[in-house]
């Protein structure tokens, strides 16, 4: 059966009767003591069962769709919401249910340590040493009913151990059939350093990439372990394109990590870029066996096709039938048949493009040499490795689109 672009079927999907997939979206917890300066607590409860819930393969709504949501709505990130705004915000983002709670420090700190928030003198200091009291709440806004409610009490230095039981939690009240043992979920999660925690969630709330990057890698440093700040380093250094370093990083994103997948798709383009065709093409074959879509199975045909290998075709193939729209994806098919010598194929393949692409400078020079039967030339840089590369990764709508699918039957 033809694949259909990913957008297109999510519209037909919305049209059809049956019931929807459900989402989840998880809320910072709200901050109940006097000290704004430990507000990354609530930051870091919400990222962890986020983390959680996605590795589990819960369709959970990703950070960046919660803070849209609170821009469109006016709120602001850390805000202490009313129940109707809890309600608002996840009828925003057409979520199905709602994860949000609370913590306090229900014990007086030690007098002897200096205040913890210098803009708030009269806060009382905190340490690591002191309780610290989560709360937990799961609203089911299709059902409009107010779910169990969980709590967790232990030493904030034990804020991971915390995070980790409440996510288990959560995870089996909202998929009790997707739910593994508590000591198999544990075993995927280190018991993280506090202060490496501290350190990545201030970093997700920094203001600049260079303070993000400072406090990212401070929390490797101080726990090796942690694999989240490890992403976000080697998605960092992939944008400004240094491939080496960013291999570094990406390459130590474990399996069990949400962003796994997404760190694979980097790491298979860095390699791809420095020149590490076998070794792009393996990590594109990891993502695409789970994760079929159009640009894996591209990039993967591209790997290929710097190899040599006739499985390129194919895969460019399975990517164009997926969207016929794209016409990087019909280059690469022209592309890969005009250096095999089948010239009319692949001038076929440049005239589709250019009916929807007219302006395509290169398309138009390939159409020229197979006209001409002329073919690739050793060593010419304006023939050779011109297969296009795409950088988009579209798993969450993917998996979108897989839950919907599977919710129809």
């Amino acid at each position: 059966m033809r694949r259909l672009p990913i957008l297109s079927l999510l519209s037909w999907i919305s049209t059809l009767p049956a019931a929807r997939a459900e989402s989840v979206v998880v809320l910072p917890f709200f901050n109940e003591t006097s000290s704004p300066n430990i507000d990354w607590i609530g930051e870091s409860i919400a990222e962890a069962l986020r983390e959680s819930l996605a590795s589990q393969d819960v369709l959970v709504l990703t950070r960046e769709d919660r803070l849209e949501g609170y821009r469109r709505l006016s709120i602001r990130p850390n805000a202490v919401l009313t129940h109707a705004s809890i309600i608002k915000v996840g009828e925003a983002l057409d979520a199905s249910k709602v994860i949000y709670g609370r913590y306090e420090i229900p014990h007086g700190a030690d007098p002897a340590v200096p205040a913890a928030d210098p803009s708030n003198p009269s806060a009382p200091a905190i340490t690591p040493r002191d309780s610290v009291r989560i709360t937990a709440r799961i609203l089911d806004l299709q059902h409009t009913r107010q779910g169990p409610e969980f709590e967790e009490i232990g030493a904030l230095e034990d804020l991971a151990s915390l995070e980790t039981h409440l996510a288990w939690q959560c995870l089996k009240a909202l998929a009790p059939n997707k739910t593994v043992s508590e000591e198999e979920f544990r075993r995927d999660r280190p018991t993280l350093r506090l202060d490496a925690i501290e350190n990545y969630i201030r970093g997700l709330l920094a203001p600049t990439p260079e303070q993000q990057h400072r406090l990212f890698t401070q929390a490797v440093r101080l726990d090796p372990r942690f694999s989240e700040p490890c992403f976000q380093l080697g998605k960092m250094e992939f944008e400004k394109k240094d491939y080496a370093v960013a291999v570094d990083w990406l390459q130590k994103v474990s399996r069990a990590d949400s962003h796994y997948f997404e760190a694979s798709f980097l790491l298979g383009l860095c390699r791809y870029h420095t020149g590490d065709f076998a070794g792009a093409a393996k990590r594109f074959e990891t993502v695409a066996a789970p994760l079929p879509l159009n640009e894996v199975l591209n990039n993967l045909g591209a790997a290929q096709s710097r190899l040599g290998l006739p499985a390129a075709l194919d895969n460019f193939r399975r990517a164009a039938e997926g969207d016929t729209t794209d016409p990087d994806y019909q280059f690469n098919i022209g592309y890969v048949l005009w250096k095999r010598g089948d010239f009319a194929a692949a001038a076929e393949s440049f005239r589709a493009l250019l009916d929807r692409s007219p302006d395509d400078s290169e398309a138009v020079v390939f159409l020229g040499r197979c006209l001409k039967k002329d073919g690739p030339r050793p060593g010419d840089p304006k023939s050779e490795g011109r297969e296009r590369l795409k950088l988009n990764f579209e798993e969450t709508a993917y998996r979108q689109l897989k839950a919907e699918l599977e919710s129809k039957h």
